[in-house]
């Protein structure tokens, strides 16, 4: 069996062994098995302990070999190490190709853990198997609605794939998923990585249809130069954002204990990413939200940026960020100015930042949008400014003159002109194949805004300040230089 289908047999089993269940609700066994099941995997779910009885209205088998031939190809192992050898010779025997592990007791346990570790992955070799862990946290795949994995939560369906050396990381980014509504096709903690490592399965994601960017979390790198020319060779096919820990002394010493790892120089590691094409981000959120900038946005055609905004002081501090970047705060065409003057009061900005002023009316802003969208001259758009408008209904709906003089109808429009202006950012992206950005500190303060929830709806982030948005989008053009450059576009 070839690498990619023993990795599908993890990502898309047509059928899941959970090994080592148990009735206690604090166990892992019992955890995952829970988890499989309320997530809505429609493929067949096997349970096992030495006890049998049933567990969440599943039979638990006494042995693995009672698993019909076939009929799983991915085993979830929650067993002790010392029973591991003997469960995977009869997973092999029925047909399973994937065991993720989440037992303890390995390498990260001292010589002998590592001497158990060795022998296992010998033996996995030579079984066929793809091994993942041992000590890991889980694998989600939504496209197969699986969630096989230790710990909440399950995030929407979408395009980030995720790897970590981490599993709590796994889960920062999945918790951003669900928070952002932009989703994740594939995600896998790593763990000890005795077999299969962070690259591997980037390395899957760079092929997979329903990936369109990975996302990892590495802290130590065994190999310099092999790294470099698998993540070059992964960018190549699809974006790829990674966080690094183990940037300064502090964070060394960390890294060490945590996995065992030796943290690379830093410097060297920053100039490997700009040479491979990687995206480096800073924080987990940075990570998470150039990955759903890459997974949601058109890659610019340039670096020529317009900002639109309803107020001035957020357009100041955007072209404050703008500055720091290789974007580019573009003057505005003459052309495109005359555009705009017919539809905004002769006090707008008449410059970029386009600063509304308030004088937009009822199609104002979706018109605008378009008419800077298009023009041959703009690259991309940073629009602010969403939600207020619902924002103030939010107010009136919870004072005690709602819903009478005439309180009701106002809230009503104000609340479908921010999902309009929303949709209106989303439908100009789309038409012109430009990214359309737009931030409002509305996407975290008040989620359930109706602005933030249609931007949500059209399957796009919505940044919580311009600074987040300006990074993104310079992630997004520093890429698509990158490809420029050798020739990939």
């Amino acid at each position: 069996m070839s690498t990619d289908e023993r990795f599908r047999s993890l990502f898309d089993p047509a059928g899941v062994i959970v090994a080592g269940v148990s009735n206690h609700p604090a166990k892992f066994g019992f955890v995952t098995l829970h988890n499989i099941l309320a997530s809505g995997y429609e493929g067949r779910v096997f349970a096992t302990n030495r006890d049998g009885g049933t567990v969440l209205g599943i039979d638990a088998l006494t042995s693995v070999r009672d698993v019909p031939h076939g009929a799983a190809d991915l085993v979830f192992v929650c067993t002790p190490a010392s029973a591991n050898p003997d469960l995977l010779r009869d997973c092999a025997a029925i047909g399973v190709r994937a065991a993720f592990l989440t037992s303890a007791g390995y390498g990260e346990a001292g010589e002998e853990g590592k001497r158990m570790e060795d022998e296992l992955v010998a033996l996995a070799d030579e079984l066929g198997i793809l091994l993942c862990g041992p000590n890991g946290q889980g694998v989600v795949s939504t496209p197969s609605k699986l969630c096989a994995q230790i710990v909440a939560p399950y995030p929407p369906e979408g395009r980030i794939g995720i790897a970590s050396q981490s599993g709590n990381f796994v889960s920062s980014f999945q918790n951003f998923a669900v928070q952002s509504g932009v989703g994740v096709s594939r995600a896998v903690s790593a763990g000890n990585a005795a077999a299969t490592g962070v690259p591997d399965y980037l390395e899957f994601y760079a092929d997979d249809p329903a990936t369109a960017v990975g996302l990892a979390y590495v802290e130590g790198i065994r190999d310099g130069r092999a790294f470099f020319d698998r993540v070059r060779s992964i960018a190549e096919r699809k974006p790829l954002v990674l966080l690094k820990g183990g940037s300064s002394a502090y964070g060394q010493r960390a890294a060490a204990s945590h996995t065992g790892a030796l943290a690379a120089d830093d410097t060297v590691f920053t100039g490997m990413c700009r040479q491979a094409g990687v995206t480096r981000a800073a924080t987990v959120e940075e990570a998470f939200e150039a990955a759903a900038t890459f997974a949601t946005q058109p890659l610019p055609r340039g670096n020529r940026v317009v900002v639109m905004t309803t107020a001035g002081g957020w357009g100041v501090v955007t072209a404050d960020a703008l500055a720091n970047t290789s974007l580019e705060l573009v003057a505005l065409p003459d052309d495109l100015r005359a555009e705009i003057d017919q539809r905004l009061p002769p006090r707008w900005s008449r410059n970029n930042p386009v600063d509304l002023a308030a004088g937009e009316t009822r199609d104002t802003i979706p018109e605008l949008l378009d008419v800077i969208t298009a023009h041959p001259d703009v690259d991309a758009v940073i629009y602010l400014g969403l939600g207020i408008q619902s924002n103030q209904a939010r107010l009136m709906r919870q004072g005690r003159f709602y819903p009478d003089e005439g309180l009701e109808r106002i809230v009503a429009y104000h609340e479908r002109q921010d999902a309009r202006f929303a949709e209106a950012a989303a439908a100009a992206s789309a038409t012109y194949d430009k990214p359309v950005l737009t931030a409002t500190e509305l996407a975290v303060a008040i989620p359930d805004n109706p602005g933030p929830v249609a931007v949500r709806a059209s399957g796009k982030l919505c940044y919580a300040s311009s600074n987040r948005a300006v990074t993104a989008l310079d992630h997004l053009w520093r890429y698509a230089q990158w490809r420029r450059r050798r020739g990939l576009d």
